[in-house]
């Protein structure tokens, strides 16, 4: 069993947004906004999700709801972070907010980001 925590998110721009922000070494998978059984399948035995601890980390529009709702019947083990509804996109966000969602889940961020709203 791979200790490494796992975030999946949507898009590359997410994941790059995030490992600005994150401290600690963590896989970040890109689901590229689709979801499929073989992509699925792919993933998990690539990943070893099942024996790892895994965080959904979407969009709050239409596409990130229904992706989390998908991913979270297959996973159902996993922790949901969430962004505000008015961000939208975890590209968009600001750092001090995933910053703060990031901690709720006891994941290390650089301390710069903790409460720095200009991040």
């Amino acid at each position: 069993m791979d200790d490494k925590k796992v975030i999946i998110v949507e898009g590359l721009s997410d994941k790059t947004h995030l490992q600005k922000i994150i401290n600690e070494d963590i896989d970040i998978i890109c689901t590229h906004g689709t979801f499929g059984i073989e992509k699925f399948e792919e993933m998990l035995e690539t990943y070893d999700l099942d024996n790892r601890e895994v965080y959904i980390f979407v969009d709050a529009d239409d596409s990130g709801v229904k992706l989390r709702k998908q991913l979270t019947a297959e996973l159902p083990t996993a922790r949901q972070m969430y962004i505000p509804d008015e961000c939208i996109e975890v590209e968009l966000t600001p750092k001090h907010i995933l910053a703060a969602e990031l901690m709720k889940h006891y994941i290390k961020v650089i301390p710069s980001y903790f409460g720095n709203k200009k991040g």
